[in-house]
């Protein structure tokens, strides 16, 4: 016994040598009464300083693991449930085993099998990955972060360490609410959500939306959001996909679309579409509005890296084109323009509408993580977004127009899409089958997206695949494209 203990890590070893000495009585090594090696003993068994064991035998008696005896030593309490032998193991019986996955519900199931994360491609290092649409870690200015941690923590930290309000931190919505002012949104009736993120605000959304008897009916561009078909899905929605043009969603199909059935919700992606990268027009929004106005049908609106544009004038979203009317909702985060890891997002709509979603939003999480939302907020009033994305838009601006020369240099049968953001999508000839081409790149260590993943229908979009050149060097994006050329180039040959 006491032959295993290996420290790691930078932890504090008394910590250490206490879980260590846990571990054993929990397991049953130590018994109920059982005397622990005097701490001359136990330093040199582990090899460690007396110090750190008296250290670790107190903290086993503060945790209610061991109790002392004046002049005797330290020895083990007995525990309920303290071993396997308790519940009949250590004799041979039978253990309590269930059948986890038969307990599964269909939810459940199907988020496993849409779980794109969970199916994706495993790579070796050194891979020449064109798969993630992240921002790149690289262009993260750490200074001013953790400026903005230390003064917000200074002005209120007693404060964000509590509880939060499910609605979201008050000067980061006030914040925001001005923020979409300035994109030309009236905010007359409307209130704000915070949420975690982009997924999350989605996915109580629909849940409002969802209707109870029946499966609801949602119309969105094809290809879209992966993530936002599976979530539609999941929440029961059966989808109706309209084809994209080279400016957005082909307003003739929609229409006809429309005259067919009655939906329940669009969900549509106007700015930098994931996967195309297409940025609608001003007239095919202004078109999309009215028909959604006329046949009553509530928007969802992906804010999907608006600011994210390398060329042009702006272009108001959807919910700004609704002037006073309340039909649109809009899902907003910056994690894709500033740091994932901090998980805020905010869902924008009818005031009616947000009451009931602050509701849904306490019931299942209380609250998004107050100290990220107020390092956010202190970040953004310190006046460092503005900078950051204009440095932002610079890199991936460059890259942006290395991967399209790039792609028409090594890959001129496909068709480009994507009028900035972090990925670029390819259609090619329908002789090319992306996950065969896929297969055949990974073992010249190159991986990209299959574009089929973001269409409604199985069979769709296998001619396609998304690049994302967001985290790539130069280097790589020229070698990884050049290869992709290559074996692109055996499959148009068949």
């Amino acid at each position: 016994m006491f032959q295993d203990f290996k420290l790691v890590g930078d932890r504090p070893v008394a910590i250490q040598v206490k879980e260590y000495v846990k571990r054993l009585i929990i397991k049953g090594a130590l018994q109920a009464d059982q005397r622990l090696p005097s701490t001359r003993e136990m330093s040199g068994l582990l090899k460690v300083s007396r110090n750190t064991v008296i250290a670790a035998y107190e903290g086993l008696e503060d945790d209610g693991f061991t109790y002392a005896i004046p002049g005797k030593g330290s020895y083990v309490l007995a525990m309920a449930g303290q071993s396997a032998a308790d519940n009949g193991e250590a004799n041979g019986s039978v253990t309590w085993q269930i059948d986890w996955k038969a307990r599964m519900n269909e939810y459940a199931v199907s988020a496993v099998e849409l779980d794109m994360m969970k199916q994706g491609i495993r790579a070796p290092k050194g891979t020449i990955s064109f798969t993630s649409i992240a921002p790149d870690e690289q262009l993260f200015d750490l200074g001013d972060v953790r400026r903005a941690f230390m003064d917000r923590m200074a002005i209120e930290g007693q404060v964000l360490l509590n509880y939060g309000y499910a609605k979201g931190y008050k000067p980061l919505i006030d914040y925001l609410m001005h923020y979409m002012e300035n994109k030309g949104v009236n905010l007359s009736g409307k209130d704000m959500l915070i949420t975690g993120g982009f997924t999350e605000g989605f996915d109580i959304v629909l849940s409002a939306l969802r209707p109870s008897a029946r499966r609801g009916a949602a119309i969105c561009e094809n290809p879209t959001h992966h993530t936002a078909i599976k979530n539609l899905k999941l929440q029961g929605f059966e989808i109706t996909g309209i084809p994209m043009e080279r400016d957005g969603i082909d307003v003739e199909r929609l229409e006809a679309v429309l005259q067919t059935k009655n939906f329940d919700l669009a969900y549509l992606t106007p700015s930098y579409h994931n996967p195309t990268g297409i940025v609608m027009s001003p007239a095919k929004r202004s078109a999309v509005m009215k028909l959604m106005m006329r046949y009553q049908i509530p928007v969802i609106e992906d804010g999907f890296n608006e600011e994210l544009r390398y060329s042009g004038a702006h272009v108001a979203p959807l919910i700004a084109t609704a002037g006073q009317g309340n039909g649109v909702i809009y899902i907003g985060s910056f994690s894709k323009v500033l740091f994932p890891g901090l998980r805020v997002g905010w869902v924008l709509g009818d005031r009616a509408l947000i009451d009931t979603l602050e509701s849904i939003k306490r019931a299942r999480t209380i609250h998004t993580s107050t100290i990220d939302q107020s390092i956010l907020y202190q970040y953004l009033l310190n006046g460092n977004f503005d900078k950051y994305v204009k440095k932002a838009r610079t890199e991936y601006k460059r890259k942006y127009e290395l991967t399209k020369a790039c792609c028409e240099a090594h890959l001129p049968e496909a068709q480009l899409s994507g009028d900035g953001g972090l990925h670029m999508f390819l259609t090619f000839p329908t002789s090319v089958n992306t996950r065969q081409l896929l297969k055949a790149c990974t073992e010249r260590g190159v991986i990209f997206t299959p574009g089929d993943k973001f269409f409604i229908q199985e069979g769709e979009g296998t001619n396609t695949l998304r690049l994302g050149f967001s985290r790539v060097t130069d280097e790589n994006i020229e070698r990884g494209i050049q290869i992709i050329g290559e074996q692109a180039r055996s499959f148009l040959k068949e």
